[in-house]
């Protein structure tokens, strides 16, 4: 394995797919892959993962400080766990195992896969946050998003994650589902908020092309909830939890004790990520530049892959490569950043990346936008107020 990079500086995500779940649910537009537990290959998998690090780590050209690592899926709880850890172990070591106490280390998982011995297993090789896809408490809604699970078995897996030895425990739930009232989606965000978790994540429900529900909903055979009840729906959640003691920090994320996702801070700050494994993004600094990258989506290849040329495109390597100038990176920074309650500090990130940061239409892009009382700038930030969090879309591609 390459040496250990010394003197980090910048911080720096990793992100590493594991694309395998036993069902694809029909609302997913995330790379993944049906299979059964015994059906995956676990281990040639890790050596695959462990082969891309080997190859990507002497491209970097920064300095790096190793901050967040995030499994991500797919159904990372699926993949036998000794395996995950020898992939986390050679992580740290990549960037100095001395910080592995201060990098937050999440793992995403499923009901059907994680019970207390898996948490608690998670937890003995280094995962200090889990993340446990419940998405609802009503057994018809569960089957109509194709959740193999029920109420109690997402309760279940809920809390033996919160009784593990684990220190971190995430939640994530699914409102804005067709036949469902504001005050169920409000009541479903009060009882995951009272098992005792300090961070949920609460997604409306969003029509993707390429999925299922996709495919149902263009011929018109999708019940969907009207937008006006969706916006009922968040705004019950977000009171509801805010009663809870949670602050709304991002659109769609909730922190009790400040326990915010780092991770994914990182990504809606700006900083960098190496990505890993199938179909897994990156956005790293090379000697020609920043560049924004995807390994190969095909899990095959990957598995096979020697990774001879991991910066260019491949077949079996490397799907895209996409060099990111500096107006693309301070435009993809508005985007992001404006989805967070601190908002955006456009002036600092313009300088950093030596662009104008308001050439003539975007400043009368934001004197529009502020004039209407959607944009707020204070203390050099662009935020959009917690009211007109509605309208996020929208107001974002306004200013861009």
């Amino acid at each position: 394995m390459t040496e250990s990079i010394a003197n980090p500086a910048a911080p720096l995500g990793i992100y590493v797919h594991f694309p395998w779940c036993l069902q694809k649910c029909p609302y997913c537009d995330f790379l993944s892959v049906a299979a059964a537990r015994d059906a995956i290959p676990h281990r040639a998998y890790a050596d695959a993962v462990l082969r891309e690090l080997e190859a990507r780590l002497p491209e970097l050209t920064r300095a790096y400080r190793l901050e967040t690592i995030f499994f991500g899926g797919g159904t990372p709880s699926l993949w036998a766990t000794e395996e995950l850890g020898r992939v986390l172990q050679a992580l740290l070591a990549a960037f100095s195992a001395s910080r592995a106490k201060e990098v937050e280390i999440t793992a995403e998982c499923n009901p059907t896969s994680l019970d207390l011995e898996k948490a608690r297993a998670l937890a003995a090789v280094g995962v200090n946050r889990l993340s446990l896809g419940v998405q609802g408490l009503d057994a018809e809604r569960l089957a109509f998003l194709g959740r193999l699970h029920d109420p109690n078995g997402g309760l279940e897996a809920a809390r033996a994650a919160l009784e593990s030895a684990m220190p971190r425990v995430s939640l994530d739930f699914i409102f804005g589902v067709a036949g469902q009232a504001a005050e169920q989606a409000a009541a479903e965000a009060r009882t995951l908020a009272a098992l005792g978790t300090t961070h949920l994540s609460a997604y409306a429900l969003t029509i993707e092309p390429g999925t299922d529900f996709g495919a149902r909903a263009k011929k018109g055979r999708l019940p969907l909830l009207e937008e006006a009840q969706v916006a009922d729906s968040f705004l019950a959640v977000d009171e509801a939890l805010s009663e809870a003691g949670f602050d709304h920090y991002e659109i769609s994320n909730f922190a009790r004790q400040g326990d915010v996702s780092r991770h994914n801070l990182g990504y809606w700050r700006g900083y960098d990520y190496l990505g890993l494994g199938t179909g897994a993004w990156g956005t790293v600094t090379l000697a020609s530049g920043r560049v924004r990258y995807r390994t190969t989506p095909s899990p095959e290849r990957f598995v096979g892959s020697r990774f001879t040329r991991p910066f260019e495109v491949a077949l079996d390597t490397t799907a895209v490569v996409e060099p990111l100038d500096a107006e693309t990176s301070l435009r993809e920074r508005i985007m992001l950043g404006l989805r967070l309650a601190e908002g955006f500090d456009l002036q600092g990130a313009a300088a950093e990346l030596g662009v104008p940061a308001l050439p003539p239409e975007r400043g009368r892009a934001l004197d529009r936008l502020t004039a209407r009382g959607r944009i707020e700038v204070a203390d050099g930030r662009l935020r959009i107020p917690k009211s007109k969090w509605l309208f996020a879309d929208g107001i974002i591609s306004e200013l861009l």
